[in-house]
């Protein structure tokens, strides 16, 4: 049965990286006789200097229909003065609402022979292993807003429904990992937050009574991220607090370039991405670090094929191909994208040879 994978490249590095992640996907498809087939369609900034909005309705369309949606990275200073409503960034925005993509996974494990890469000490990152569950389509980022001359306001709101879903996805997989899950929240002085911890707390003990859970305040959790990563292993965060932790998880695994992320709902297609920028001062240059990418790809493969061994083939070729030093610039190395893609492919063999 062909799988219809949707390929939004986006902008800056956008073209780079994906272009690399499909040249991986069609040699794991090949070795593991998966019918992929590609679409890639405009996006972002591209799609409003070819269309004049960020998202298309055809774009929306063919990703509605799609098995799963590969995209790079969307915005830069090209667009800075285009409306707010129709950024770049807006067509993200709607791309998760309309295909409600309310769960945002975010791995972090950072690479034996990348430790030494972060700014803390590899003593405290070493054996780090946790996963990011992020609130998606509520919040801060899909709230009011206002602005007057001297007055600007975005309204936070969370429902009781959107708590409960999240949470679920969260618990379902520390359910499969440590059975441990932080929840994270400000309930010292948000009343969202107070509904959240509460929330959390009541579906926790009535369906998951097998998971310990923990309820960290957002302060103390950018803190112990740094200062004891390895004790998390399932994190379960708002929006806008989601976003600002992942970043700043980037410090353990040495560059945001290795960072990748799968977008699910309920049903329909997935969006995979890594969680970098479209990077416009290096775009065009051939040096982007497409390994993010790449582990968004086998994220693809994971959660929205069910092609476990096909995922776990590409991790291992991207471990195999940072443990033999082929790193861009990111990472302290010289490697061009192609190099680094080239390593990839050389580490998971031939397509001829069908894995077992």
């Amino acid at each position: 049965m062909e799988r219809l994978i949707v390929v939004l490249p986006g902008d800056g590095i956008g073209p780079e990286v994906t272009t690399a992640a499909v040249t991986v996907l069609k040699r794991v498809a090949r070795r593991h006789r998966l019918s992929l087939v590609f679409e890639t369609l405009p996006f972002g900034g591209a799609a409003i200097d070819a269309d004049g909005e960020p998202l298309p309705a055809p774009v929306l369309a063919r990703c509605r229909a799609a098995d799963a949606i590969l995209m790079g990275a969307v915005g830069g200073p090209k667009w800075a003065k285009v409306p707010v409503a129709i950024r770049p960034e807006a067509g993200l925005l709607a791309l998760r609402r309309e295909l409600g993509l309310y769960a945002n996974l975010r791995p972090v494990r950072p690479h034996p022979a990348l430790l030494d890469l972060s700014p803390v000490r590899r003593e405290r990152v070493e054996g780090t292993d946790l996963v990011v569950v992020r609130e998606l389509t509520g919040g801060i980022y899909f709230g009011a807003r206002t602005r007057t001359a001297d007055r600007a306001t975005d309204e936070c709101a969370y429902t009781v429904d959107e708590i409960q879903r999240v949470t679920r996805t969260a618990a379902n997989l520390a359910r499969a990992r440590k059975r441990r899950l932080v929840s994270v929240d400000k309930a010292n002085v948000l009343e969202t937050s107070r509904l959240w911890r509460e929330t959390v707390s009541a579906l926790m003990a009535r369906e998951y009574p097998d998971v310990a859970v923990e309820h960290l305040l957002v302060d103390a959790m950018a803190m112990y991220l740094i200062s004891r990563p390895r004790d998390f292993d399932v994190v379960l965060t708002e929006n806008l607090f989601g976003d600002i932790l992942t970043d700043e998880t980037a410090a353990l695994t040495g560059s945001l370039g290795m960072m990748p992320s799968a977008s699910l709902g309920d049903d329909g297609p997935g969006l995979y991405e890594p969680i970098h920028g479209s990077a416009p001062d290096i775009a065009g240059r051939g040096i982007a670090n497409p390994y993010g990418t790449i582990l968004s790809a086998a994220m693809l493969l994971r959660h929205s094929l069910g092609a476990e061994s096909a995922a776990r083939e590409i991790e291992q070729a991207v471990d195999v191909a940072i443990t033999a030093g082929v790193l861009t610039p990111d990472l302290g190395g010289t490697a061009r994208t192609a190099e680094a893609t080239v390593a990839v492919l050389d580490a998971l063999g031939q397509p001829e040879t069908l894995a077992a």
